[in-house]
């Protein structure tokens, strides 16, 4: 089960109807789930911060967002969502597939614009804040798709797919006239491929051994590189990641304690248990109940 099952399983609904690929929910940190870990997809998503404050990072690069602040997502881009501290966030979260503007004839529009950005092309800047010139008309691109979506009037989804082209019209202005930033001195895509093993994966037994060998690394190498990247050692990364996923299962379930150790990937109950502890401070029992 990867993280966008999980976010399904959370908030009891699935991202996308099939006929028409786009969908906007709320989200809050850390009352939903403690946070989103780095993951990448597909889609493209927007987060648009209503509440609070915390934080985010893409392609390695965090940085503290708050009330009003958008953050664009293209398909590829690794990113996660954190708390900031004891701080709380309330935020937008919308999804689209690309595909559902382009042209089957690959006009103009999907060869120039919507190909490169689904396949290759990287944002050269990912967060809007309100301060920022373009801002009101990215906000307002968005907070037009929301009352659509709210109303749902006839013909509502042609007039989602005019906001979202309206969206990417002045994103793709602000692109043009944004210097390109540095970008992170290590290739991500072994990275990606990394972390989208562990979201398939981590139920299951990994060891280094196996991680290399889906990166065609040697495991010297494999944990050098990784190391570099995230600055923890792989299997602290993935317990980590382990032990959100429980977090997740404890506060949306009422599975016991061994069936979560379990669907988690943990084979011993009570390493499961100190590792827990280790990490929120809480029993699992106890993390449950003070909810």
């Amino acid at each position: 089960m990867d993280i966008l099952e999980y976010e399904n399983y959370q908030e009891k609904k699935t991202h996308f109807d099939a006929a028409f690929p786009y969908n906007t929910y709320p989200c809050s940190i850390p009352q939903d789930f403690l946070s989103v870990p780095l993951h990448w997809h597909t889609q493209t998503e927007v987060i648009y911060i209503k509440k609070g404050s915390g934080m985010v990072s893409i392609d390695l690069a965090t940085a503290p967002v708050k009330e009003g602040d958008i953050i664009f997502i293209a398909p590829g881009q690794l990113h996660e969502i954190l708390q900031n501290g004891s701080f709380s966030m309330e935020y937008e979260n919308i999804l689209f597939d690309l595909a559902m503007l382009m042209s089957k004839n690959t006009d103009s529009c999907t060869a120039d614009f919507l190909e490169p950005l689904q396949y290759s092309y990287t944002p050269a800047k990912n967060i809007y804040r309100p301060q920022d010139k373009g801002y009101a008309n990215i906000a307002g691109c968005l907070n037009r798709a929301d009352e659509i979506s709210r109303t749902t009037p006839h013909a509502y989804q042609l007039a989602i797919k005019g906001c979202l082209f309206s969206l990417l019209y002045e994103l793709f202005l602000s692109w043009q006239e944004t210097p390109a930033e540095k970008k992170h001195s290590l290739p991500l895509e072994k990275l990606k491929i990394i972390i989208k093993y562990v979201e398939t994966h981590f139920q299951e037994r990994i060891t280094i051994a196996d991680i290399a060998s889906h990166c065609d690394y040697s495991q010297s190498h494999f944990m050098k590189y990784f190391k570099r990247a995230m600055g923890i050692p792989f299997i602290e990364y993935l317990n980590d990641y382990r032990l959100m996923m429980a977090a997740r299962l404890l506060l949306a379930s009422d599975a016991t304690v061994l069936s979560v150790a379990d669907e988690v990937g943990f084979e011993n109950l009570s390493h499961f248990n100190r590792s827990f502890k280790k990490k929120f401070g809480k029993t699992p029992r106890d993390f449950r109940q003070g909810a």
